[in-house]
C-alpha cells in the first residue's frame, strides 16, 4: 500500500477536525478494516463534521439521520408505497442506502428502530415485504451516541455494541483548536476538503488487509488477551470472538497503512483500548472499586508480556 494515501488522507481531513489526528487514523483503521464506528462523546465536539470529512475525502455517498423517539424502522431500511402511475408497490430506500451513514444520537431512539440498524450493520442488506435490498459496497455506520445519563437516552444492549468495530472519545479540543473552531477555520475546511481515493481504491486495500500476516507469537498474545478478559474478577462479560476478530483486524489494518505486510505488536496493543472497552460489562467489584472500563483494559494489558 502507498502510505502517502494514508497521509493524504489525514492531510485532507485535519482541515475540517482539527487537534484529533489519533482519532482520525483510528477511524481510518476501521473503514479499511470493514468495521462499524461508535462516537460516544459530549454533543458539539465535531462528530458530524469528522463524518463528513471522512465521505468527502474518500468519495463516498453520505447520508444522516437524526435519531429521536419517533424515529420508524422504515425510516432506516426503508418501505414499500403503492404507484398509482404503475398501479403497482414501489420501493422508497431508507438512510441505510449510502455508503456512509452517520446513525446521530443512536441511544435516542427505540429499541425497535436499533435493532434494524442493528440488522443492517450486520448484513449489509434490507428486506421489505419479503423483497431483498443490498446496500452500497463500502457500507460504513459512524453512530454518536450521548454519555449515560443525558435526559432521553438508554442504554445499548451489549449485541449490538458488539457490531461496532471500534468505540472512540472524541474529547474537548485543546485551546489553539478551539479558538480556530471559534475563528470559523473548520467549518470553512470542510468545504476544501477533497477527494483522495474512491470506491475501486477502498475495496483493493480491505482485501489487502485480510492478507498481512500475524505471527503465531503475536497470535497467542491476542487470544491471551481476549480470553483473560473472560476470567478477570472485575469483568462479569468478557471479549466475544467477534471482539477478537475486530482486533485482528484492526492490527492489520494499522499494519498495512504504516506499509507493512505484517503485524507489529504495537498495532495490537495501540487497538485495544478502541476496540475492548465497549464489548466489556464490569462486575459489581468493579464498580465499588472505582474501576472503569478503560481502567480495567489497561491493567489486563500491564500484566501480560508482549511478544
Amino acid at each position: 500500500m502507498n502510505n502517502n494515501f494514508v497521509k493524504d488522507i489525514k492531510s485532507e481531513i485535519t482541515k475540517a477536525v482539527v487537534g484529533k489526528d489519533e482519532i482520525i487514523e483510528q477511524v481510518l483503521a476501521a473503514i479499511f478494516a470493514g468495521g462499524h464506528v461508535l462516537l460516544e462523546d459530549v454533543p458539539g465536539v465535531g462528530k458530524t463534521t469528522l463524518a463528513l470529512a471522512f465521505s468527502r475525502a474518500l468519495s463516498l455517498d453520505y447520508r444522516r439521520i437524526q435519531f429521536t423517539p419517533d424515529v420508524l424502522p422504515s425510516d432506516v431500511v426503508g418501505f414499500s408505497m403503492f404507484n398509482k402511475k404503475i398501479n403497482d408497490f414501489e420501493f422508497r430506500e431508507g438512510a441505510a442506502m449510502c455508503n456512509i451513514l452517520l446513525a446521530d444520537e443512536i441511544n435516542r431512539t427505540s429499541p425497535k428502530t436499533q435493532a434494524a440498524l442493528l440488522e443492517v450493520m450486520e448484513e449489509a442488506k434490507v428486506t421489505v415485504d419479503g423483497v431483498t435490498h443490498f446496500l452500497p459496497d463500502p457500507f460504513i455506520v459512524i453512530a454518536t451516541q450521548n454519555p449515560m445519563g443525558y435526559v432521553g437516552t438508554q442504554k445499548l444492549p451489549e449485541s449490538q455494541l458488539d457490531r461496532f468495530m471500534i468505540r472512540l472519545s472524541m474529547g474537548y479540543p485543546d485551546k489553539q483548536s478551539e479558538m480556530d473552531i471559534y475563528n470559523g477555520k473548520s467549518n470553512a475546511a470542510l468545504d476544501q476538503v477533497h477527494e483522495v481515493i474512491g470506491i475501486d481504491q477502498i475495496k483493493d486495500i480491505r482485501a489487502r488487509v485480510s492478507t498481512v500476516r500475524v505471527d503465531d507469537k503475536l497470535m497467542e498474545y491476542l487470544v491471551a488477551f481476549v480470553r483473560n478478559s473472560r476470567e478477570n474478577e472485575f469483568i462479569s462479560l468478557g471479549i466475544s470472538p467477534r471482539g477478537g476478530i475486530a482486533l485482528i483486524k484492526m492490527a492489520k489494518s494499522r499494519a498495512l497503512m504504516d506499509d507493512r505486510n505484517y503485524v507489529v505488536p504495537e498495532d495490537i496493543v495501540n487497538s485495544i483500548e478502541a476496540v475492548a472497552t465497549h464489548r466489556i460489562v464490569l462486575s459489581s467489584k468493579a464498580k465499588a472499586n472505582g474501576y472503569n472500563e478503560k481502567m480495567i483494559i489497561e491493567e489486563m494489558k500491564n500484566a501480560l508480556v508482549i511478544p
